[in-house]
């Protein structure tokens, strides 16, 4: 007990050796919140935090072990949390720029016309292509559901396991459609973030519709007494 009083002591009668223990407190409690931080962004942070207090503690106390170990794993920390922080801001970024996908879009499309009761495809058919309406009425026949301008559609059997459609689409007045093919949009996907993060809306919208559509269904169907 005495030696902790003296050694308590000698660290409140220097100023040197006081910074150094609050920067060695600083840098547990940092060590400490990281362990508690349940995404990785924080935790790095908190890490480098750490090493940077404890980088201090072993110059001013001295502790060359402290220093050695806390000015090797400062500088990768550091470059973690910056990675992180910059991938998090290039997704923010791409999902941000998926809102005007279709202008940058329209270049790797070709134009195709279609007249008033055309179908576009059939439900059932293999799927080739993407779509995007600019001009026209279009809608999904089989439910009668219309499709708004603008709007890419036909995405969801591009990524179904058979790439078969879910759906019958039809012009219900002269339309004009444009369409990618599978080949560019799997190339799109990988090459531009903004592109998948439009298509993961896409098609979490389509499965939200049809759970919709399917809940609306089985309330309709009273069972027998």
């Amino acid at each position: 007990m005495q030696a902790l009083l003296d050694y308590l002591s000698a660290v409140l009668a220097s100023p040197q050796q006081w910074l150094a223990h609050l920067a060695a407190l600083a840098g547990l409690g940092m060590a400490v919140g990281g362990t508690l931080a349940r995404t990785m962004m924080p935790l790095r942070w908190l890490a480098a935090g750490s090493n940077l207090g404890l980088l201090v503690f072993g110059a001013l106390h001295p502790s060359p072990t402290t220093l050695a170990v806390a000015g090797l794993l400062l500088p990768i920390n550091l470059y973690r949390a910056i990675e992180i922080t910059r991938l998090t801001r290039q997704v923010q970024g791409a999902a941000a720029a998926a809102e005007h996908v279709g202008l940058w879009l329209k270049p790797h499309m070709k134009v195709r016309k279609l007249k008033a009761g055309q179908v576009l495809f059939q439900r059932g058919e293999r799927a080739e292509h993407l779509y995007l309406l600019a001009q026209g009425e279009m809608a999904l026949a089989d439910i009668g559901q219309p499709l708004p301008q603008g709007r890419i559609f036909g995405e969801i059997a591009l990524f179904s396991p058979d790439h078969r459609r879910t759906h019958t689409v039809q012009a219900l007045s002269p339309c004009t459609v444009l369409e990618i093919h599978e080949s560019t949009v799997r190339q799109l996907y990988y090459q531009h973030p903004a592109f998948g993060f439009h298509l993961i809306d896409l098609l979490a919208e389509g499965l939200a519709r049809d759970v919709a559509r399917a809940e609306a269904v089985a309330q309709t169907i009273k069972p027998r007494t």
